[in-house]
């Protein structure tokens, strides 16, 4: 990939760890992927287990993004009535080429009103409470991971390697991608319908051979 393409990555108080640093494990080992963490101000940022991230720039200093991510956590509760914010989120992803969220996270991204006649994915445990923030997105109860034009929403928390792998192969190769995976010894799952955290929520029924 030339030239190198920036990701930002937004933080903000009780984010979920696994929902940033999985990811970033993947895009960090990425040729020509600059990373940027961000949030509101700069600075540390607690995450919902605990340990801090720190925030090299506030929203503010961001410059332009080629790539968006927008994790998850408890922190999406109180955000999605911070309308600085929402509004932040609806600039950026008119301008960058990809925005992705996990988890809760697509939340975010259906209040600020990106997701609007899109399909979406989230969170299964969550999944009620984060379809109640975009009534006119298309919801997918069951998915791994949903890509939408230049959206692309991954279900719950480790979901968002699987997402960050299928994005990397469509912007480096899959040789790359497979390669990536084996050297973290990731066991990547390809299939972005297979979902079966829909159907241990009560999302979805039983499948017909689980049936029988």
């Amino acid at each position: 990939m030339s030239p190198a393409k920036t990701l930002g990555v937004v933080l903000f108080p009780v984010f979920e760890l696994l929902d940033v640093f999985g990811p970033l494990e993947m895009f960090g080992n990425t040729p020509d992927i600059d990373i940027r963490l961000l949030a509101p101000q700069a600075g540390p940022v607690r995450s919902a287990q605990g340990p801090q991230a720190f925030a090299e720039f506030s929203l503010e200093e961001a410059s332009h993004l080629d790539i968006l991510l927008v994790p998850g956590g408890f922190g999406t509760r109180a955000l999605v009535e911070d309308e600085e914010f929402l509004a932040w989120i609806a600039g950026r992803a008119q301008t960058a080429e990809l925005v992705l969220s996990v988890c809760t996270g697509a939340g975010l991204l259906a209040r600020a009103g990106v997701l609007d006649g899109r399909r979406a994915t989230s969170n299964k445990r969550a999944f009620e409470w984060v379809s109640s923030q975009g009534p006119n997105v298309e919801w997918v109860k069951e998915a791994r991971w949903v890509r939408d034009g230049k959206f692309v929403t991954s279900s719950g928390v480790a979901a968002g390697i699987d997402m960050s792998l299928a994005v990397i192969e469509r912007l480096t190769s899959t040789e790359f991608a497979d390669r990536l995976a084996r050297r973290t010894e990731y066991e990547w799952q390809r299939d972005s319908t297979r979902d079966p955290f829909a159907r241990i929520h009560g999302l979805v029924g039983p499948s017909e051979t689980e049936a029988r």
